[in-house]
């Protein structure tokens, strides 16, 4: 599986899906450190700031925010931040604001300052996006913007039909249209003439560098070296690695080292298997092997990531 393909698979759990009912004038800073996150406009219009970049969204837009910056969304570029929403969705209203509504809960997964508002946002918060997903979400600017003739906006009306529904399973539900849309707003991204992907992902235009990072991507358990998969590519040993090391950057080995971690990281996070059965899935002789790996290229080990990163659904205490 390659890391856009990864992102098809089941990634959001407990993801933050929240819809906001907004009069002017209304501005809000997030500072909740999430790594990814998508808003949509449904109806009337917005200002997303996010760090130097700023751009106005409206009905059939969807823009795709990365880091962990703090951004704003307003109903004017001008209009100061009213409140600030932090980690764990904690609403505070900001010094100094006078006469701005105020903003709360206004029903299931809804939230804002007018219930009958001009102004209709969908957000959707990924607070920990997959780990073999990371080399592709890294290489997406800080503010990205896609238009109604650009990608299918229909699954933003999916969303709105599903977020007031309170039937059984219907976060597992909400999570998997976020990941659609997530996916086809990176594809969509991926095909601007104007993008800079990673380099592995247009290496894949290249015969015999797709022929081993297909391998690497699908088994990545087997014991592969430069020989055997020059082999499967059909080419010499040192074609494959002068030409792999060229268009992806970094040696065969090196590539398939950092892939094997980041399934491994992927695992501990979001499963309970025991380390000696990831470490088998992803190509280590043992759990030792595995964790030397780990400390050696990440800086720590296997237990402290499952430990330090093992987080819980997120909730809006405001809105669930």
């Amino acid at each position: 599986m390659d890391p856009v393909g990864g992102l098809l698979d089941p990634r959001a759990r407990g993801a933050f899906i929240l819809r906001s009912l907004l009069s002017a004038p209304w501005s809000i800073r997030i500072e909740d450190e999430a790594p990814l996150t998508l808003v949509a406009v449904v109806r009337g219009s917005a200002y997303l700031t996010s760090g130097a970049a700023t751009a106005e969204i409206v009905p059939g837009d969807v823009a795709v925010v990365s880091g962990s910056d703090p951004y704003t969304v307003a109903d004017s570029a001008t209009t100061a931040p009213q409140v600030a929403i932090g980690p764990d969705q904690v609403c505070r209203p900001l010094a100094g604001v006078v006469g701005a509504r105020p903003m709360g809960p206004l029903g299931l997964r809804s939230w804002g300052n007018d219930a009958d508002g001009a102004t209709m946002l969908l957000t959707g918060t990924y607070h920990s996006p997959a780990e073999i997903s990371r080399s592709l979400l890294s290489a997406l600017p800080e503010l990205v913007v896609l238009r109604p003739g650009e990608w299918d906006s229909v699954l933003i009306r999916h969303v709105m039909h599903e977020v007031d529904r309170d039937a059984p399973g219907q976060d597992v539900v909400l999570d998997r249209l976020l990941d659609l849309i997530l996916i086809t707003a990176v594809r969509t991204w991926l095909a601007r003439p104007d993008a800079r992907p990673p380099r592995w992902y247009t290496a894949q235009d290249d015969p015999l560098v797709s022929a081993a990072l297909t391998c690497i991507h699908a088994r990545p358990d087997r014991a592969w070296t430069v020989a055997s998969l020059a082999a499967e590519a059909r080419c010499s040993r040192a074609a494959l690695a002068r030409r792999f090391t060229e268009l992806v950057g970094v040696p065969p080995m090196t590539y398939l080292t950092e892939w094997r971690l980041s399934c491994a990281a992927d695992m501990l996070v979001r499963s309970d298997a025991t380390l000696e059965a990831i470490a088998r899935d992803v190509g280590y002789a043992s759990p030792f092997a595995l964790s030397a790996a780990f400390k050696r290229v990440r800086g720590v080990s296997p237990r402290s990531l499952r430990g330090g990163d093992a987080r819980g659904p997120v909730t809006a205490r405001a809105a669930r």
